[in-house]
């Protein structure tokens, strides 16, 4: 018989690769859309700040400190996808200090989608939740939060070797690469926000 953590662990890492719930999915395929193999620590980094934005509204939704219409959160999470799909394909200018900031400006995007994206998964947990004290809520929520962290690398390492094999492989250009990614992740969006309008 699993455990109430084992339980909230893999439920977590199912909602996450969920293709009926795919537009989290499509929101790590946008977000590393940019990047190859070789690139994994920043990946890493941008991964982490998407973690650390989410954690944190999921933590603070599940335990009634902040609360969003629902509507409106289902309505953001594909213009997230949309904003970071078309950030990917802006033109980036070469000087390292305009780089370096851009860098620091696509963490600090990652950081916030993961705020809006953790409300989205409060959602799901707190339709899943077994009754009890806090000291349970807390364990809970901790499983299904590292289940869905699992969830998500799962899903990066397959975007970064996927990308592997089309760049040396079938030796696709990483901006066109870039380009077919993020074009398909902003149409899927803009599908997903008229599905979602709240108004």
């Amino acid at each position: 018989m699993q455990s109430a953590f084992e339980i909230y662990l893999q439920t977590g890492y199912e909602h996450i690769i969920d293709l009926k719930a795919y537009d989290h999915i499509l929101f790590i395929i946008a977000l590393c859309a940019i990047y190859k193999l070789s690139e994994w620590k920043k990946v890493a980094i941008l991964a982490t700040a998407f973690t650390i934005g989410h954690s944190v509204t999921l933590a603070l939704a599940t335990l009634d400190i902040l609360s969003f219409p629902t509507a409106i959160i289902e309505f953001l999470i594909p213009v997230t996808i949309f904003i970071t799909a078309i950030y990917n394909v802006l033109p980036r200018k070469k000087l390292t200090n305009i780089v370096t900031k851009w860098l620091n400006l696509n963490y600090l995007l990652a950081l916030i989608f993961g705020f809006i994206h953790g409300m989205g998964f409060s959602n799901f947990f707190k339709s899943t939740q077994f009754p009890g004290q806090e000291s349970e809520l807390i364990s809970q929520l901790f499983a299904f939060n590292v289940g869905v962290e699992i969830g998500q690398l799962l899903i990066v390492a397959v975007i970064l070797i996927t990308s592997f094999i089309a760049f040396n492989v079938f030796k696709i250009k990483q901006r066109e690469w870039n380009l077919f990614i993020s074009g398909a992740a902003a149409g899927v969006s803009i599908i997903l926000m008229m599905e979602t309008k709240f108004w």
